[in-house]
């Protein structure tokens, strides 16, 4: 095992413990597929010690002023800082995206958990006059309780950390089944937290079966509130168990973005933006742009211009200064890539660059861009969560922008144009929770994030977020 790398408990009240049965799962690096650690994997008993203590500690959360919330908030920011280069090496190790990329995950974390902290502050009620002057009224909103949030490996301390700060943020407490591919950062972001002074239980750790896990902790009573980030299939059935047992929910899903990219655009700029995008963390990006639809007018210049791009990424270890591009999480999306390659060749489209597995140790895929991908293919209909992206042609604005509704996916789309009659076209009639144009995406805590459709519901950002973590309560008072 490495040096560099710890083994990672389970947090219950505050305390980092192991499972109450020993049980454990080795913790692989994809760059090297090599063993680097364990995880603690929890079992019913650990479980409900752990809802327990998140219940003891929504009692005493819920209760402190949200200038206490505020000031303990920020102290874990502060930590989460100091720690950063040792909590970016874990990520790297576990994760594979190169060490930059890593580092930008933990700042952006801390720069999140500080807003959140302020915005709890503006967790407004409201005085409402009332239609007889003997009655005063008023609405006020309160911490829903306990959370059970469910996270993936691809952001490891991101998909919590914004989750983390809205129940945080509004009172409730917060109990997070992590992925276990990726334990240590999950960690280091939730010990920031009991080292600046939540009550314990406040916050929750725990890993093991997803399923086991999610079927146990949604029904229970003392959990009000589920958010969860992953595949839209299981989404669906998570809403379905949450819906049954009346909590509410946060679902941020799948998505296969579309990018347009017009003919009076910019396209040197379009090309260097949607590389830059697309093969973020080797393509393991809810919102990466996958779809891409070019003007017929620009397309080869478009094409030259991204094949350059892309065939100057230097693929390798993450720790690797040079390291543009890393590994994938784990074999499953290797052979994933190669299918999504078999299936457009099969269906005629033409591979530009990459499209193979790499040699050597690890779970490496070479860049990858496809031309005239057919409706048809597999790779214009099912996510593909990897380093690939296909090209196909449009000749006017009606026919991209069909296109780019025509998946049941709503998540990010992005589109490229100089024109401001398009901007607005695009704007209105583009079906997705986020459109970014002219840019890559540049989500911020202060904005909403989410999706649409089949990319789910509710947002991970913005004063929308707090909303789904309190109850509005009216309270209306007569003089006797």
């Amino acid at each position: 095992m490495s040096h560099d790398y710890p083994s990672t408990q389970l947090l219950i009240a505050n305390e980092w413990v192991n499972a109450a049965s020993g049980r454990t799962r080795e913790v692989l690096n994809p760059a090297t597929g090599e063993i680097i650690g364990e995880v603690a994997h929890a079992d019913t008993a650990d479980l409900d010690r752990a809802l327990e203590a998140a219940w003891q500690g929504f009692t005493q959360w819920s209760r402190m002023s949200p200038h206490e919330r505020c000031a303990i908030m920020r102290k874990a920011a502060g930590l989460l800082r100091a720690d950063a280069e040792r909590t970016a090496r874990w990520l790297t190790l576990e994760q594979g995206k190169p060490l930059r990329e890593a580092q930008g995950e933990v700042a952006a974390a801390a720069a999140i958990i500080e807003w959140f902290a302020e915005e709890g502050l503006r967790l407004y009620g409201r005085i409402v006059p009332s239609r007889n002057a003997n009655v005063q009224q008023w609405v006020t909103k309160e911490p829903i309780g306990p959370v059970a949030a469910f996270t993936p490996w691809n952001f490891p301390i991101n998909q919590i950390v914004r989750k983390l700060c809205a129940a945080l943020a509004t009172g409730c407490s917060f109990l997070v089944k992590a992925a276990e591919e990726t334990p240590a950062s999950a960690a280091a972001l939730i010990d920031a937290f009991v080292r600046a002074g939540v009550p314990a239980g406040t916050v929750g750790l725990v890993f093991g079966d997803p399923q086991a896990i999610s079927s146990y902790l949604i029904p229970h009573p003392v959990i009000r509130k589920v958010s969860f980030t992953g595949s839209t299939a299981v989404g669906k059935q998570l809403a379905a168990l949450a819906g049954s047992h009346m909590k509410r929910v946060t679902m941020e899903l799948g998505g296969h973005a579309p990018v347009i990219v017009m003919d009076d655009a910019d396209v040197t700029h379009a090309a260097s933006t949607i590389a830059a995008a697309k093969f973020r963390n080797a393509g393991q990006v809810c919102i990466s742009p996958t779809r891409l639809l070019v003007h017929r007018r620009v397309k080869q210049d478009f094409v030259q211009a991204l094949l350059a791009h892309v065939q100057g990424l230097n693929v390798g270890n993450g720790l690797d200064e040079k390291t543009t591009l890393g590994p994938l999480a784990h074999a499953r999306r290797v052979a994933a890539m190669a299918q999504f390659v078999d299936d457009a060749r099969a269906q005629g489209a033409t591979i530009l660059t990459g499209g193979d597995r790499l040699d050597g140790a690890g779970y490496f895929f070479a860049p990858t861009l496809v031309d005239d991908v057919p409706r048809e293919a597999a790779l214009f209909n099912q996510e593909p969560f990897g380093p690939i992206a296909g090209i196909s042609t449009f000749d006017t604005l009606d026919e991209a922008v069909a296109e780019a509704n025509r998946l049941p996916y709503g998540l990010a789309a992005y589109a490229f144009t100089s024109s401001f009659s398009h901007v607005h076209r695009l704007s209105r009639e583009v079906r997705a929770g986020m459109l970014w144009i002219n840019q890559g995406a540049t989500p911020s805590a202060e904005l909403p994030f989410g999706g649409i459709r089949d990319s789910g519901y509710g947002s991970e950002g913005g004063p929308e977020a707090l909303e789904a973590y309190v109850d509005t309560k009216v309270v209306s008072v007569t003089a006797r």
